[in-house]
């Protein structure tokens, strides 16, 4: 009998430690309620208050669980389509070195990396303990994948990458840069990125990009990505993809989705 041949676990951008927070807290209010009402007399108010709680917690678990399936391939397979749409505004001819900050489980750094045989791709993350995602996750998967020979795989932070300037002949993110806790702007870490781009190489990145207090209009955002010396600035409200479905469209989600690709200008 042949034996099955082992799946690569690229995860979900719904993580279960997030839905495990939402069961304990349903099981907390629903529980203290449950005493409340047996053992005290009066406290309508509270008691209320909790029950209210405890079905808005209720209502967070049947939508996060609902949103994972939808994010999963056995679902709808939205996020491997969001990968497939940022990976579709590459323009390069697939020579030299990528970048991919924020690799989570490995996908998008896989996926560049078996779309453009002839690349050498890096993939960092933090991997912080929110997240179902590691190192090892990642070399798997890229092993798996056939690819692990022009992979690897670090932990740095997206705000500090520990490479000199002008390394990599692409760089991209993906659903990064407003997760990053270290740095107090997050147009400081776009910045950050630019910075190991080399001169006339590309970026692409995904990210919450609609999120105003984080960075402003879109022509702000361009404006802004062009002043740190970048040329061909380009803005996709990639959030209005028609495959991404309408629960899914919430802020808090990917509702604020954008997308800027451009140049990094040649210096003089």
């Amino acid at each position: 009998m042949q034996a099955e041949t082992k799946k690569p676990l690229y995860g979900n951008w719904v993580s279960n430690k997030l839905i495990r927070k939402f069961v304990f807290l349903f099981f907390l209010f629903g529980i203290s309620n449950v005493v409340l009402w047996v053992f005290v007399l009066g406290w309508l108010a509270l008691k209320i208050i909790l029950a209210l709680l405890a079905v808005l917690c209720l209502a967070c678990i049947a939508y996060f669980c609902r949103a994972k399936w939808l994010f999963s391939m056995e679902g709808g397979g939205i996020q491997n389509k969001v990968l497939d749409l940022l990976i579709s505004y590459i323009d390069w001819d697939g020579h030299g070195r990528v970048l991919d900050i924020g690799c989570g489980s490995g996908a998008l750094t896989i996926k560049i990396a078996k779309k453009y045989p002839e690349a050498n791709i890096t993939g960092i993350d933090y991997w912080g303990s929110e997240w179902d995602y590691n190192k090892k996750q990642c070399n798997e998967n890229a092993r798996i994948e056939s690819v692990d020979g022009r992979t690897e795989f670090q932990q740095a932070s997206a705000s500090k990458l520990p490479f000199a300037d002008g390394t990599f002949d692409l760089v991209v993110s993906n659903l990064t840069f407003h997760e990053v806790k270290d740095s107090k702007s997050k147009l400081d870490v776009v910045k950050e990125a630019l910075r190991v781009v080399k001169p006339g190489g590309r970026f692409v990145f995904q990210d919450l990009f609609l999120i105003k207090q984080y960075y402003g209009m879109p022509d702000e955002l361009t404006a802004a990505v062009g002043a740190m010396g970048a040329k061909d600035v380009f803005f996709v409200d990639t959030n209005k993809a028609s495959f991404i479905p309408r629960a899914l469209k919430l802020p808090f989600m990917i509702g604020t989705l954008g997308l800027i690709h451009g140049v990094n200008a040649v210096k003089e």
